[in-house]
C-alpha cells in the first residue's frame, strides 16, 4: 500500500501548519541567534547592527544578576516540579477512586488552570499580604506576616502559586493513564494479598510511567519559562532575589534596550531548557512499560 506521506494531499493539508511553524518559530529563532552576535540595541535600524562575535555570551557569564536569576529559576523549577507532580498524582488517585463526587472534584481541581497567570499572581499577592497577615496577627504567628518581604517566603509563595495553578492540569494527564490501567491485574494482586501500596508501587506506578514523561516535560518547561506570575506576585523583589530568567531577559531587552545581549541570554536559556527537557524525556522513555 502506498504511504500517505507520499501523497500530494497529505502535504497540502500539512503545508499551512509547516508554513506557520517556520515563520512563527523557526525563522525568529534563526534571526535571534544571528542578533545575539551583534550589538543591536533595538532602537536603531536592524541594518545598523554590527557583528561583535561572542562578546555578548562572554559578558553574560560575568553578569551576577543573570546568574542569580538562573540559579533561582533552577531551584524554583526543581521544587515546583516535585510539588506539582506529587499533588497532581494524588488528586488523580482521588478522582479515579469510587467516591461519588469525583466528577465534581475533577472540575474543581482543574479550575485554577483556567485563570490567567497575571490574575493568579494578584489574587495570591492579596492572600499572602492581607489574609496571611490578618491570620498571623490574630494568632500571633510572626512567620505569616510580611510574607512577600523576604527571599525565602517569596520563593515559597511562587511555589505555592505554581503548584495551585498546574496541579489540576497535571491531574488530567494522570487520570487519562490511571483509567487505562487493567483492573483485572489490580484485582488479582489484591486477591493474592498485596496491600494498596504494593499494588500502586508494582502495578499502577509502572503502567502510568508515560504520564510521568509528559507531566515532567510540561512542568519543567512551564516552571523554567515562568514570567507573568513572577511579575504580578513579587515583581522580582525583594532586591531582585526572586527575579527569574524570563523576567531578567525581558528587563534587559525592554528596560535597558540591550536587545542583542538579551537575545544571547535567551539563546543560552533555550539551550539549557531544551537539554534538560530532552534528557529527562530520553531517560523516562526507557523506563516506560507497555500496557
Amino acid at each position: 500500500m502506498k504511504s500517505n506521506k507520499n501523497s500530494l494531499s497529505f502535504w497540502l493539508f500539512l503545508a499551512p501548519t509547516l508554513i506557520a511553524l517556520f515563520f512563527v518559530v523557526c525563522l525568529p529563532l534563526i534571526y535571534g541567534i544571528y542578533y545575539s552576535f551583534t550589538d543591536w540595541n533595538g532602537i536603531g535600524g536592524i541594518g545598523s547592527a554590527t557583528i561583535i562575535g561572542f562578546e555578548n555570551y562572554t559578558k553574560l557569564f560575568k553578569d551576577d544578576v543573570f546568574l542569580n536569576s538562573l540559579w533561582f529559576t533552577t531551584k524554583f523549577s526543581v521544587v515546583a516540579i516535585i510539588f506539582i507532580n506529587v499533588i497532581g498524582l494524588g488528586l488523580a488517585l482521588v478522582v479515579t477512586s469510587k467516591i461519588k463526587s469525583k466528577n465534581l472534584l475533577r472540575t474543581v481541581f482543574f479550575m485554577p488552570n483556567l485563570i490567567g497567570g497575571l490574575i493568579l499572581g494578584f489574587i495570591w499577592q492579596f492572600i499572602f499580604i492581607k489574609a496571611f497577615a490578618a491570620i498571623g496577627s490574630l494568632f500571633g504567628i510572626e512567620a505569616l506576616q510580611a510574607w512577600l518581604s523576604t527571599p525565602t517566603t517569596s520563593f515559597w509563595g511562587l511555589v505555592i502559586l505554581m503548584s495551585w495553578q498546574m496541579s489540576g492540569y497535571i491531574m488530567v494527564i494522570y487520570v487519562a493513564y490511571l483509567e487505562n490501567v487493567p483492573q483485572d491485574m489490580v484485582e488479582a494482586a489484591e486477591i493474592d494479598g498485596a496491600s494498596a501500596w504494593q499494588r500502586f508501587r508494582h502495578i499502577v506506578f509502572p503502567l502510568v510511567a508515560p504520564a510521568f514523561t509528559v507531566s515532567l516535560f510540561l512542568t519543567l518547561s512551564n516552571s523554567f519559562k515562568l514570567y507573568d506570575q513572577n511579575l504580578s506576585l513579587t515583581g522580582g523583589g525583594p532586591y531582585n532575589s526572586t527575579q527569574m530568567v524570563a523576567m531578567n531577559i525581558y528587563k534587559t531587552a525592554f528596560s535597558e534596550n540591550l536587545m542583542a545581549y538579551a537575545q544571547a541570554k535567551a539563546v543560552i536559556f533555550f539551550i539549557i531548557v531544551a537539554a534538560i527537557a530532552l534528557t529527562q524525556v530520553y531517560f523516562n522513555k526507557k523506563r516506560e512499560v507497555e500496557m
